[in-house]
């Protein structure tokens, strides 16, 4: 009997949606079915890992970005047997930290007070590398991915942030092949923070995109694919 083949299932982060894995799926589709998983409707981490295990079934490749890679991380916890593969960007494995829930919320406020572009004018800057600041085609981008979310949909996935489980114990028992990767100048995600997950992992590999912040999937799209089909195809690096 031929093994089932698996499903790459690409995870967004806060207020993303396909935008984000757009390169990986083009390149990697031909290879393996991709899907991208929809976090709109839940408010807890645990939750948005179990809706998405439960829309694929069958053994699984999880890449998630940011608040993905966190579901990401919950999916691994929820079904080692199910994920074959594990690749977390530009993400963190820390609870919830004091203080906060301030700056989170005033955007929630924010965001029903004055609307999503307004939101994305506030919150986009910093989670970019500053040189892409000017670079009007890829602001746009980001900022028609905010605008297709709701005031809504974000305190939500504010609400699942805020109550995130430690994922720092879970990172000693992952033995799949793991992709760590983060942009050098992310500034909401450093860099050291990654180095320490792979130190943790048992069989993982760090890949540093160059000039690329937080967005490093949209920024450099190339660098992150290539990392992405090392990891999912066995690629060279």
């Amino acid at each position: 009997m031929s093994q089932v083949q698996a499903t790459l299932v690409l995870v967004p982060g806060l207020l993303c949606d396909g935008l984000v894995w757009e390169a990986a799926i083009g390149e990697l589709a031909p290879h393996l079915p991709c899907a991208v998983a929809v976090l709109d409707t839940q408010d807890t981490i645990t939750a948005m890992a179990e809706d998405t295990l439960a829309a694929y079934p069958g053994p699984l490749y999880v890449a998630g970005h940011s608040m993905g890679a966190r579901v990401a991380l919950d999916m691994w916890r929820q079904a080692p047997d199910r994920v074959q593969r594990l690749a977390l960007l530009d993400t963190g494995v820390h609870p919830f930290v004091e203080g906060e829930q301030v700056k989170r919320l005033e955007r929630v406020k924010l965001a029903y007070k004055q609307g999503m572009r307004a939101l994305a004018d506030d919150w986009l800057p910093a989670m970019v590398h500053p040189s892409r600041l000017a670079d009007a085609t890829l602001m746009g981008a980001l900022t028609a991915m905010v605008m297709r979310k709701s005031p809504q949909i974000h305190e939500r996935q504010i609400r699942a942030l805020l109550s995130r489980p430690d994922a720092r114990p879970l990172l000693a028992g992952i033995t799949c092949p793991t992709l760590v990767a983060a942009g050098r100048q992310d500034r909401w995600s450093p860099l050291e923070q990654h180095e320490q997950m792979v130190a943790a992992l048992p069989d993982a590999r760090l890949a540093v995109i160059e000039d690329a912040g937080h967005f490093a999937p949209v920024e450099r799209p190339t660098e992150v694919t290539a990392a992405l089909a090392q990891w999912a195809l066995d690629r060279p690096a």
